[in-house]
């Protein structure tokens, strides 16, 4: 199933409406969809490397929209909408275990790393953050700056290197960020624990 989604998607930045079909992709995957955007964004970006920047716009604005509609869900819908929707891709042990130990500070940081590198899954952090009802500012901050850090440097690579790069985005960019973003989620709680175990204290 998810490897006939990956094609479909593929297949979308060939059509007229890519553009359009980018930004649907990048709104429903922070929500309900499991293909990220990137899966189109990419051989968009290097088909016409001039509109690499529009493209990377497009795709930051409608995730963003995407995971308001996700934090939305959470909020107002968990029970009815969005607990059958993990449960039909199999995510619902991972977000009921980070449901049980994330404070609203992990939480801010899961919502960083999770645009950068989908670790974990959007869907599940923009969910998990409108059952936690983290403040809203905070959380749109967080969106907007992870995504958009995501999709223009993808966008500046490509229109910079083309086709040079696109063995490494496609097969080792995803390991890479999601190393930092291991890395930094490890520092994170790394301080936290000193900072709670006095060693930090001045």
């Amino acid at each position: 199933m998810l490897k006939n989604l990956y094609d479909w998607v593929l297949s979308l930045a060939a059509r007229k409406s890519a553009e359009v079909w980018l930004a649907v992709i990048a709104f429903v995957e922070s929500s309900i969809f499991l293909v990220p955007a990137d899966v189109l964004f990419l051989p968009m970006a290097l088909a016409r490397p001039n509109k690499a920047y529009r493209y990377a716009a497009v795709a930051t604005l409608f995730s963003v929209l995407g995971g308001i509609a996700g934090y939305g869900l959470g909020y107002l819908a968990y029970e009815t909408v969005a607990k059958p929707i993990l449960v039909f891709y199999g995510k619902l042990a991972e977000f009921e275990h980070l449901k049980s130990c994330t404070s609203n500070e992990t939480l801010l940081l899961l919502l960083t790393t999770s645009g950068l590198a989908h670790l974990p899954p959007i869907k599940i952090v923009t969910i998990l953050a409108g059952v936690a009802q983290i403040n809203f500012i905070f959380f749109l901050l967080s969106c907007i700056i992870a995504r958009g850090a995501r999709f223009f440097a993808l966008a500046w690579a490509l229109k910079t290197y083309g086709d040079q790069v696109r063995h490494f985005i496609e097969h080792r960019l995803g390991l890479v960020v999601g190393l930092i973003a291991a890395i930094l989620i490890a520092l994170y709680f790394s301080i936290k624990f000193f900072a709670s175990s006095g060693s930090l204290s001045c």
